[in-house]
């Protein structure tokens, strides 16, 4: 996720979930950034002490929630889905690793604030990975409907390819109205498709977090400049507000009991959080 539309600014997470996807083997040497090796360096003795006390880690939270995300949307690719919106893209490899594996069966479109947005096409460019099935657009999900909103990015895609739309790493920078009202918004704009599927990951409000995992989320605010946010919820209610949003099919898949996290450790961060998965 970057800074303010038109602030010029990328934000931290950008470059650090850069290079952990370089240093995991998920993503191009060309995505990475030296302000993500950088933090990934200054990180690096603080999460491995917490690792060896068997406490969560930033690097196994991201790790579990991307091959998750991963996972469904190749399933959902297989079913038939032929167009996928990745929202605040960041410096995410899936565009590149999909685009890769599924050629010109898939339109794969990254979208992201501009300054985010230019240095990911910059990346890409120089990796020879941009085509007609692939690109990158200016994009702030926040925006209702004109230039720049998703509306406009979508209006010209084919209803009869399905999308899905992928938030990684966003909804934790919102407020629960905020998260709302962007639902709202996504489950309209799949609503016109044949299949319309909205995958995200999302931290879930609680009674019973522990200190090491209050602790986590005070290092992890620390980390992206700003509060963490957790959704008010539980599971029941988070789906019955995606359900009045427009969703009609939800499910939660809790990262530390979906097989494709298997392949990240068993880290305590993935309890954290569950991954979205909604049908319009």
């Amino acid at each position: 996720m970057t800074g303010s539309e038109g602030s010029g600014s990328v934000s931290p997470t950008a470059h650090y979930t850069g290079e952990t996807w370089v240093r995991n083997g998920l993503s191009h040497p060309q995505l990475r950034t030296w302000q993500g090796r950088v933090l990934n360096g200054a990180l690096a003795l603080p999460l491995a002490a917490s690792r060896s006390l068997g406490g969560p880690t930033l690097e196994g939270l991201l790790l579990a929630r991307h091959r998750i995300i991963d996972s469904i949307l190749d399933d959902l690719i297989e079913g038939g889905v032929g167009q996928v919106v990745e929202a605040a893209c960041g410096m995410s490899p899936r565009g590149w690793r999909f685009s890769r594996r599924y050629g010109d069966r898939l339109t794969y479109i990254e979208a992201d604030l501009p300054a985010m947005a230019r240095r990911k096409r910059e990346a890409l460019e120089r990796m020879g990975s941009l085509s007609d099935c692939h690109r990158v657009v200016d994009l702030d999900v926040l925006r209702d409907g004109g230039p720049g909103s998703l509306e406009a990015l979508t209006a010209d895609l084919d209803p009869a390819k399905g999308l899905a739309i992928v938030t990684e790493g966003l909804l934790t920078y919102f407020d629960a109205e905020t998260v709302e009202a962007l639902w709202a918004r996504l489950a309209t704009v799949l609503g016109r498709f044949d299949r319309g599927v909205y995958l995200a990951d999302l931290r879930l409000a609680s009674p019973d977090r522990g200190a090491s995992e209050r602790a986590f989320a005070l290092v992890l605010g620390a980390f992206v400049r700003g509060r963490v946010h957790v959704y008010r919820g539980d599971e029941a209610e988070t789906e019955a507000a995606l359900r009045r949003a427009g969703f009609a099919g939800v499910r939660l898949h809790r990262a530390d009991r979906h097989p494709a996290a298997a392949a990240a450790g068993a880290d305590p961060a993935a309890a954290s959080i569950h991954v979205v998965e909604a049908e319009a």
